[in-house]
């Protein structure tokens, strides 16, 4: 098993394969990639959809108003952003804030899993449909599975993967910010629990209860 050295050192070279990605149209309209940033060796990790205006100026994930949401939230359970990973189903935004397209979830899908499987989260908390559906590979939505942790093969490893609302939907809809809360509540115990020690289901059932070298900013993304 890699140290977590080499698995940044890793990472940053999937950032930077990222970085010059050409291979859907959505690289034609961004200003920058929004790989992901955070702690490269977090037992906790968010995949929220794709980029907002403001990510993709900045090139950093959830820097708008559901980025200080989710960091509120985060320091609910004691932990800030960069005890974490915080990464996207797409790398790049797509056109007006549009849902993402199958081809393009496919075409960025091997970015993430790298990132899950270098950053050896124990922790995946999916924000919203998209990434709840990519990883959990069930496409039931995300009302009936948020809050219910499941017991998923990524990157690799067992991990427990958490279904949330977006923070996004929570701001637009303020009776679900109190679920959102709650659910995200429940991270700490996870976190303490041994996701390798419980075989997955069978079927999809929950089974646990209730290259360009990149600029200095960048290279910290990812945890010294």
């Amino acid at each position: 098993m890699a140290d977590v050295a080499e698995r940044r050192e890793r990472l940053i070279e999937v950032y930077r394969e990222a970085s010059v990605c050409t291979m859907c149209p959505l690289s034609e309209g961004r200003a920058n990639v929004v790989f992901g940033n955070g702690n490269a060796d977090a037992d906790l990790m968010f995949v929220g959809e794709a980029p907002g205006a403001e990510e993709d100026r900045q090139g950093v994930p959830f820097v708008g108003r559901a980025g200080k949401l989710l960091d509120e939230l985060l320091s609910g359970i004691g932990m800030r952003r960069e005890d974490v990973f915080v990464a996207n189903v797409l790398k790049c935004r797509p056109p007006g804030n549009r849902d993402p397209q199958p081809e393009e979830i496919e075409t960025c899908r091997p970015y993430l899993e790298e990132q899950v499987k270098l950053i050896e989260p124990r922790v995946i908390a999916t924000l919203g449909n998209f990434a709840t559906k990519l990883l959990s590979g069930n496409p039931t939505g995300i009302t009936k599975v948020r809050g219910t942790p499941q017991i998923r093969e990524l990157g690799g490893r067992t991990v427990f993967l958490l279904p949330l609302f977006h923070p996004a939907a929570a701001l637009r809809t303020p009776s679900l910010a109190e679920t959102l809360r709650r659910d995200i509540a429940t991270i700490p115990d996870l976190l303490r629990r041994d996701p390798g020690a419980m075989a997955p289901a069978s079927d999809d059932r929950p089974v646990v209860e209730a290259a360009a070298e990149p600029a200095a900013d960048q290279l910290g993304l990812f945890g010294g």
